[in-house]
């Protein structure tokens, strides 16, 4: 693990990960010191301030001899490859915070808290799957084989939506932990007559972390077709994470236009796990054609034109083709409560 560490040398990785903690300290601590509704024009600003940071990053590796154009090109492809699949994310958020009402003012404080843990969690997933990969590349092969398998499940759900109250984790959460439903003036935790009772924004930040998780098992595995250094892996990641907060607030308004989206990260996700398999499986079937040159194998400038021609289709067919479909709620509306969650809100602790 420690060889992994060292692949970019750890002044890389030591300076990467003070820069990180200072941009989420400045945020906290000085743009985001009190809670507050956070606008569109905020939050497009944040965007771009995220995005331009991205690139700037890109330009750093393009001129470093050790790293050059190649890694270039696999960092740009897993930051366009996790700020796309990002998007699912999106929408279950907007499910999530409709659910419980969680008021607008606080709703970045959870991102916050949930980007920063997803940070924490991403980062042993790539390590171990760097490490694995180094070690074993015949794991690459089933990553393409899962990835295959997951777009197509992408293509053939359609418009089947999520339904976060029926989440296995928010059942148990609630039989084990005694919930306060009062106002929990954005807090995880309340005492109530002496007792710990956890809030329902804890709830929340529970689901948004598993929401994570549950993406980062398809989307890592993605990145790592891209790549195998595990710093570009894991920069690209962040990057793509840290803008997916002002990402959401600039979006959430308008993600039901986007209906087709979910196709194109159908097929990109195909595309990418046929573009691992492939050399194997051509070795296999004609081994007289498979040389140390590897004739299969698909340039990674190829690979970013896809990315990039499919979302790009997929985005413009939505707006020139649109459904008539309701939008999603936007951060400060709140559609009323499934009647599955009423249900379920036995035993819950309310305000006297």
């Amino acid at each position: 693990m420690l060889a992994v560490l060292q692949t970019e040398g750890p002044l890389w990785w030591i300076g990467f990960l003070t820069f990180v903690l200072a941009m989420l300290a400045v945020d906290l601590l000085v743009f985001n010191r009190k809670a507050h509704e956070v606008k569109i024009r905020e939050a497009l600003l944040w965007s771009a301030v995220w995005i331009a940071l991205a690139l700037a990053f890109a330009g750093l590796i393009y001129i470093t001899p050790d790293l050059g154009p190649t890694k270039t090109m696999e960092y740009l492809a897993g930051w366009v490859l996790e700020k796309a699949l990002s998007v699912d994310n999106l929408f279950i958020f907007v499910l999530i915070f409709a659910m419980f009402k969680v008021p607008a003012k606080y709703q970045h404080k959870m991102l916050f808290w949930g980007v920063l843990g997803a940070l924490i969690m991403r980062a042993g997933f790539i390590l171990a799957g760097t490490a694995l990969v180094n070690q074993f590349k015949w794991l690459l092969y089933i990553f393409g084989a899962f990835l295959v398998f997951t777009g197509i499940k992408l293509l053939l759900q359609g418009e089947k939506e999520p339904e976060p109250h029926k989440n296995i984790v928010f059942r148990m959460i609630r039989k084990m932990l005694p919930v306060y439903e009062g106002d929990h003036e954005g807090k995880f935790f309340k005492r109530v007559n002496g007792k710990f009772h956890v809030t329902q924004l804890f709830i929340v930040l529970i689901l948004i972390e598993l929401t994570d998780v549950i993406f980062a098992v398809d989307s890592i595995p993605a990145v790592l077709v891209v790549s195998q250094d595990p710093f570009i892996v894991f920069t690209s990641n962040v990057f793509a994470i840290l803008g997916l907060r002002a990402l959401y607030f600039a979006l959430a308004g308008i993600m039901g236009l986007f209906q087709y989206l979910k196709y194109g990260l159908g097929v990109v996700l195909s595309f990418i796990g046929v573009k691992m398999i492939l050399p194997p499986v051509a070795a296999w079937l004609w081994p007289e054609t498979y040389t140390d040159t590897n004739p299969f194998h698909i340039d990674i400038r190829v690979s970013l034109g896809v990315i990039f021609g499919v979302l790009g289709v997929s985005i413009a067919a939505s707006l020139l083709f649109p459904k008539k479909v309701e939008p999603l709620p936007a951060p400060g509306e709140l559609p009323p409560v499934p009647p599955t969650f009423e249900n379920e809100s036995q035993g819950a602790s309310k305000p006297e």
